[in-house]
């Protein structure tokens, strides 16, 4: 964004432009296998697997080692730390094994939550502290992309404006940490579906969660061309007796999107040169697009999340953003459920896979 001190060069916004933009590129999405190390073993817990760095690494490389084709729906994977650093069946290191296929690599940087003083139960996201650091390394080590997750939730008190406006400002300070080490930010303030609030609350909620992340990131210089954003889809909570359709779900959604998401003009160019601040050359012009939004699957069923997706993109209001996914267990329990832990399974969990990153692709061409 233009500001009075430039904090990244023409060169660097165009590496974040151009990882972002492969990332979302038509018809592709994210596999989020960035699941912690408590989170990973509940989905085994479910098909009686043991929670054992081994039989983690088994079930990720089975996800990894899938037909290349993959690569037709999957743009980018992010990986949890413990990931990044196993090998596959053949020795080699996963951020290469993802590569090979074409796909981005991505790392989960975040250090969970913590409470906020004073509030119904309200949390912030911790794990600033040697952030820097942390991006550096992991750009060395094959990652050039990040996530950050917040987490709010819906109440008769809830969202309070403390924990929107600390959660903001926590994902734009984020983002502009990873941006300076080279790492586009995914920006995802996730609204939970837990409770009984309808759409309408969600979406309220939801407009007001995304104004105050916009507004912090550009407090804090953020090129939003270089960001990709991670958004709760607006849907009524679990226990919300209204059922809506994903036609009213793609409606809430988009228009939430439209009234509090920036988007750059399609065609528009920004003048930007690295020689001087008055003459401006046509070499030095970077093309504006926002990149991507990518929705997460936020405890919707497999055929939930694919229908919801198809809706929203579908809906007959202007969508200026490359509109994806970028979901864990709504890509993944098709596969869990074939593969049970036994590595005869690996090939029927593996066509599992592939089918759900398919039908994905499908429904929103």
């Amino acid at each position: 964004m233009t500001h009075q001190f430039p904090s990244l060069s023409p060169e660097q916004k165009k590496e974040l432009s151009d990882i972002a933009q492969k990332i979302v590129a038509p018809g592709k999405g994210i596999l989020a296998a960035d699941e912690s190390t408590g989170t990973m073993g509940k989905r085994l817990q479910k098909i009686n697997v043991e929670n054992t760095e081994e039989n983690r690494r088994c079930f990720r490389e089975l996800l990894f080692s899938t037909d290349p084709s993959i690569s037709n729906c999957i743009g980018g994977v992010i990986l949890f730390h413990e990931t990044l650093y196993q090998k596959s069946d053949s020795g080699k290191l996963f951020p290469q094994v993802i590569k090979d296929k074409g796909i981005v690599v991505g790392i989960k940087v975040d250090k969970g939550t913590a409470g906020l003083n004073g509030t119904d139960g309200e949390t912030t996201t911790q794990g600033l502290d040697g952030l820097s650091e942390r991006c550096a390394q992991y750009k060395k080590d094959g990652c050039d992309f990040a996530k950050w997750r917040c987490v709010l939730k819906i109440s008769d008190s809830c969202p309070s404006a403390l924990s929107i406006a600390e959660n903001a400002n926590v994902l734009a300070r984020y983002a502009s940490i990873c941006q300076q080490n080279g790492l586009v930010p995914i920006v995802e303030p996730e609204i939970l579906p837990d409770g009984d609030h309808d759409l309408q609350r969600c979406q309220y909620a939801t407009e007001k969660v995304l104004a105050a992340v916009y507004k912090a990131l550009s407090d804090h210089h953020v090129y939003l061309e270089g960001t990709l954003l991670k958004p709760n889809m607006v849907t009524a909570g679990h226990s919300c007796t209204t059922k809506y359709t994903p036609q009213q779900v793609a409606m809430a959604t988009v228009t939430a999107l439209l009234r509090t998401v920036p988007a750059a003009v399609p065609g528009e160019f920004q003048a930007v040169c690295s020689h001087c601040s008055v003459s401006f050359h046509a070499a030095c012009y970077i093309p504006l697009s926002f990149a991507g939004i990518c929705f997460l699957s936020g405890g919707q069923s497999e055929e939930e999340a694919s229908l919801n997706l198809n809706a929203i993109n579908q809906v007959p209001l202007k969508r200026p953003w490359k509109l994806s996914f970028s979901y864990g267990r709504a890509l993944q329990a098709s596969a869990l459920a074939a593969w049970l832990g036994k590595a005869e399974n690996k090939k029927a969990a593996q066509e599992a896979f592939c089918s759900r990153a398919k039908v994905s692709l499908i429904i929103r061409e």
